[in-house]
């Protein structure tokens, strides 16, 4: 009886590996593969054109970051980045989401409207606020109306940066509103009540009852928003044409990774080293927001 058990058992072992070998190829081809190739570029220096070589030099990639001054400057301009763009997004995301819940007339034009830019590819987002960001462009005209002083959007060192904040904040913050609106929907109504009987106003329940039920989903929101955001590419190379211009302001690391990977010759080993030591910031990021958030409690 146990020898038939365990043939059955081997047997629907098999099948269900079966079943899932095209997902596992796919996962082994497309994500662990390149990662762990990518891991091996790391500890290499590699030469593709000709023949191609692999010379093996230990820590040397890494220790060359640290000597790197356009790597520090495109992990500062990145972490700076992220520390604006993700309370930003998450604030704004929740402040709509809120808005949209609160019974107004027209809220499903206003979630139509609010959700357009998402559904907006990156690239040509990022064409219409060149646009809009040239110097005779919509904004600056709008800020010599108001009577406010204009700026160089795309060529000022001190503002360019900042410009791609607002574009992303303004493109990403709806994406996060409709997961905030979905848990908003889930909040029990007698919460809102019994905070009413014990003469709560609506920023008091606000603030005592919705933020704190909705710590989860703020987790979750804040670890998507970290992972985007440290992958920052499109919009920094579309700005400033692949160079992370003007005076490096806009360069960030996964555009230092790309130009060091496919620009400058016999670097791909050190282009992997970044990559690397960008996945881990990433993971730790990762790792501290979930030990900080309470999210474990609330369940």
């Amino acid at each position: 009886m146990k020898r038939t058990f365990s043939k059955k058992m081997w047997r629907e072992t098999g099948a269900g590996y079966l079943l899932m070998s095209p997902t596992l190829f796919v996962l082994l081809l497309f994500i662990i593969g390149p990662i762990v190739f990518a891991i091996f570029l790391a500890f290499h220096k590699v030469q593709l054109l000709g023949t191609t070589t692999f010379e093996f030099v230990g820590l040397d990639n890494f220790q060359r970051i640290a000597h790197d001054t356009r790597a520090k400057i495109a992990f500062w301009n990145t972490l700076k980045y992220v520390v604006i763009v993700v309370p930003c997004q998450t604030i704004l995301a929740l402040v709509l989401a809120a808005t949209l819940n609160a019974g107004l007339k027209g809220q499903k034009f206003f979630r139509i409207v609010y959700f357009l830019p998402t559904l907006t590819s990156s690239a040509v987002l990022t064409l219409i606020f060149m646009w809009m960001y040239n110097e005779n462009g919509l904004i600056n005209h709008v800020l010599k109306v108001l009577g406010l002083p204009t700026y160089n959007w795309i060529g000022d060192p001190d503002v360019a940066l900042n410009a791609i904040m607002i574009m992303n904040i303004w493109s990403t913050a709806p994406y996060f509103m409709v997961i905030y609106l979905a848990a908003l929907q889930d909040i029990p109504d007698s919460l809102y009540e019994a905070a009413e009987l014990d003469g709560a106003n609506a920023l008091q329940k606000f603030w005592y009852v919705t933020v704190p039920y909705l710590r989860p989903v703020t987790s979750f929101v804040i670890i998507v928003g970290l992972i985007g955001t440290f992958q920052l590419f499109d919009q920094s190379y579309i700005f400033s044409a692949g160079s992370g211009g003007p005076n490096n302001s806009t360069l960030t690391v996964v555009l230092l990774i790309y130009q060091y990977a496919f620009k400058t010759l016999g670097t791909m080993g050190y282009a992997a080293a970044l990559a690397v030591v960008l996945a881990i910031i990433i993971l730790i990021a990762t790792l501290l927001q979930r030990k900080f958030s309470k999210e474990e409690s609330l369940y």
